[in-house]
């Protein structure tokens, strides 16, 4: 399929699990892909390869979320790329610190809010004058927003909330323009960033055992959810919470 032939499409935090899915996702339906990377430049490299392999497009571009000067950085270093864009997806982020309210300090709080939501934020803003009409951006948020199960993750819920607001506030901003916003809200997914915990015998089981569908959500998951919304059969979806946790909060 190339329902996205001719897009440009930028996914944040693209080096790896569910970024580079998505990535991958993108890239198969025919979009040239600006894979970006905070630091790791041969997990970024490995997704270009694995886009290009594939018959696809896709450059890299390196920025530090979280950081001043973090958006700029980052269109700075797409611009010298590409000269427009369809498709936004505000992947990136980090878990923060795992603790409850008692033991979170505010130097981690302030992190995980730099990264998870004042990025893009300030991503989306320096990036809308640079999406075309008709566009497409699309947030990765968490199925904790809706689901109170994890109080060492409240930092990182509490992001995720604000992503959520940002959403469907630009998505009557942006309406005008043609432009489509919405969530995508995954549930626990087999990352590096679970790794700890979800890729053991308990954890496998336990997760599995939430969702009516008794398995382990995989990146490709949700990546299949981000294709549907970069895509024409989305054009009257938005300002929508997504949820993608395979019915785990049912």
């Amino acid at each position: 399929m190339s329902t996205l032939a001719g897009k440009t499409a930028l996914v944040t935090g693209s080096g790896r699990g569910i970024g580079r899915a998505i990535a991958l996702r993108l890239a198969k339906d025919g979009a040239r892909v600006a894979v970006h990377y905070n630091g790791n430049t041969a997990t970024a490299k490995e997704t270009v390869a694995a886009i290009e392999a594939a018959g696809g497009s896709a450059f890299a571009i390196q920025a530090s979320l979280g950081v001043p000067g973090d958006a700029q950085a980052l269109w700075t270093a797409f611009d010298a790329h590409a000269d427009g864009l369809d498709i936004l997806v505000n992947n990136a982020g980090t878990d923060g610190i795992r603790e409850p309210i008692t033991s979170t300090d505010e130097e981690s709080f302030d992190r995980v809010f730099a990264v998870n939501t004042k990025s893009p934020f300030f991503v989306t803003k320096l990036g809308v004058d640079r999406l075309r009409d008709n566009g497409r951006i699309i947030n990765v948020s968490t199925g904790l927003t809706r689901g109170a199960y994890q109080p060492r993750l409240l930092a990182y819920t509490m992001t995720k909330a604000a992503i959520d607001a940002l959403t469907s506030i630009l998505a009557k901003e942006l309406g005008p323009r043609g432009i489509t916003v919405n969530a995508v809200a995954p549930g626990a997914i087999d990352t590096d960033m679970n790794a700890d915990w979800l890729r053991t015998p308990e954890g496998q089981a336990a997760t599995a055992a939430r969702s009516p569908l008794n398995r382990v959500g995989q990146p490709a998951d949700v990546a299949d959810i981000v294709g549907f919304l970069a895509s024409d059969d989305s054009r009257w979806v938005t300002g929508q919470w997504i949820d993608a946790t395979g019915g785990a909060l049912l």
